[in-house]
């Protein structure tokens, strides 16, 4: 009786170990990944980009996949996203890729550049004009993916205390500006640097900076730049500021195909979404801006002004293409897609916009 009873018992033991190894039961298993941001806790739009793709990670995965955010506040290392995801640290990021061309030059391009595509141009390069996988070679590299990550749209060029007036003005300018525009109004003199968001207005205020660029009136206002810096000059250097999603390969690679399936959909759908917020918010805020702040002065830099960043900007371009073979790929890519794009932007948006313009 009592070897019966045992043996029942190892007849359940068994039957329960089946269950567990079923599919069924495999495909209930929860997976987590830990992503750090670059944002303060709560940052609107930018902070918002990821949290909406963690949702619908976990919506669509039924549970399956969950996304814990870590933003700046917590892991104290904003600019150190990409590091931090390369070890291992973090699964995930969401930041900016031109952050890290001090350690990789390459990673600059795939942001936005000076003169460049705008953002309907720069998502057709990206998921339809080889952008993805240009990127894909680059970050591939380091055991990391990057992935599109939210759109600002075009960016305003800056509050600046002193009105610009002449190239000489942009002398020994100390101005926050991260990417290939530092580089380029370094080439003319200035003296570009890149802070942390929540760094911005102390730095300003406290005159270590002279000029910043930060996003535009969808960010800017709710920063207080306006108190200080009663200038805000409209853009060159930014027409479609893409942030990213960056993945460890190696947290990749353990999720089910349907996982990175969902993961891959969930941050595509909150990117776009977060150009949509970004350009419904820059319209709401400059509207109340010229309500309530009449006394801010938009201007628009001098065409000598202009000129003179075109110059360098090309000069820098071929620069850079010279001495490295993927950055020149990455370069004529581009070139080569705006060129094709922009005969369609002209030709319908900006014509239309033209055809009842006053």
């Amino acid at each position: 009786m009592l070897k019966l009873n045992f043996a029942k018992k190892l007849l359940a033991v068994a039957a329960c170990a089946s269950l567990l190894a079923s599919p069924l039961m495999a495909a209930e298993k929860v997976y987590r990944l830990k992503l750090a941001e670059t944002w303060p806790t709560n940052f609107p739009i930018f902070g918002d980009a990821p949290k909406n793709m963690a949702a619908l990670a976990d919506k669509m995965s039924n549970g399956r996949l969950k996304i814990t955010i870590d933003s700046k506040n917590k892991h104290k290392a904003p600019l150190a996203v990409f590091d931090m995801v390369r070890a291992g640290q973090y699964d995930m990021g969401h930041s900016a890729s031109y952050y890290w061309k001090g350690k990789v030059p390459n990673t600059l391009y795939f942001t936005t550049m000076p003169f460049g595509m705008t953002a309907p141009e720069q998502y057709g390069w990206f998921y339809y004009g080889g952008g993805q996988e240009l990127m894909d070679e680059v970050y591939g590299e380091f055991g990391v993916l990057s992935f599109p990550g939210g759109n600002t749209g075009n960016q305003m060029g800056g509050w600046f205390q002193k009105e610009i007036n002449s190239v000489e003005d942009l002398q020994g300018l100390k101005m926050r500006i991260p990417g290939f525009a530092g580089e380029v109004l370094a080439k003319l003199g200035a003296k570009p640097t890149n802070i942390p968001a929540g760094e911005l207005y102390t730095a300003l205020e406290r005159r270590t900076i002279d000029a910043l660029e930060w996003v535009g009136p969808s960010l800017d206002l709710r920063m207080g730049f306006h108190k200080i810096a009663p200038f805000y000059y409209t853009g060159w250097h930014e027409p479609a500021t893409e942030l990213q999603f960056m993945i460890n390969k190696k947290s990749y690679d353990k999720l089910p195909a349907d996982l990175q399936q969902i993961l891959k959909t969930a941050m595509r759908t909150a990117a776009y979404d977060m150009y949509i917020q970004s350009y419904h918010m820059s319209g709401v805020n400059w509207d109340s801006m010229k309500k309530e702040f009449p006394n801010i002065q938009v201007k628009s830099f001098p065409a000598d002004v202009i000129a003179a960043m075109r110059k360098a900007n090309a000069e820098l371009l071929a620069e850079k293409a010279a001495a490295d073979p993927l950055a020149k790929r990455i370069l004529d890519s581009q070139a080569d897609y705006m060129k094709k794009a922009r005969v369609w932007t002209e030709i319908s948006d900006k014509a239309y916009l033209d055809s009842f313009s006053e």
